[in-house]
């Protein structure tokens, strides 16, 4: 997927604004994520944490399950934004690859700045349908 560069910095700015958003009350790590749909939909989510920890969810699975919810099924493109630019867990990276191919992620951090890397970098050898016996 070839996206401009103006619809490359919507998706970063929209991770960005998302961020501002987390609920990150115990590990003060806010992030967020926008990812594109096939049909054109974006859709943002944000990590949020729970005092059990173990229920926190990222924001990168937030937005894949929005996405979900609203009837999308193809990822074409995700933004992330942390304040130093981290990546994904590798519970989002297997998540997101349920939806995708090999799609672009830019890693973003709290100024916008952005360096670009793809899912399949980040999860080389995902485990997909293709493994299960169905």
């Amino acid at each position: 997927m070839n996206l401009t560069q103006q619809e490359k910095q919507a998706l970063v700015d929209l991770a960005n604004a998302a961020r501002q958003r987390a609920y990150a009350p115990y590990s003060n790590y806010h992030v967020g994520a926008a990812i594109l749909a096939d049909d054109g939909r974006i859709f943002t989510g944000v990590n949020v944490e729970n005092a059990s920890y173990g229920l926190t969810i990222c924001a990168e699975r937030a937005a894949v399950f929005s996405a979900i919810t609203a009837g999308a099924r193809r990822l074409l493109a995700v933004a992330i934004c942390t304040e130093y630019g981290g990546s994904p867990c590798g519970a989002c990276r297997q998540v997101m690859s349920e939806f995708a191919g090999d799609i672009p992620v830019w890693l973003s951090d709290s100024t916008g700045k952005a360096r670009e890397t793809s899912l399949h970098t980040l999860l080389p050898d995902h485990f997909g349908p293709n493994h299960l016996p169905v």
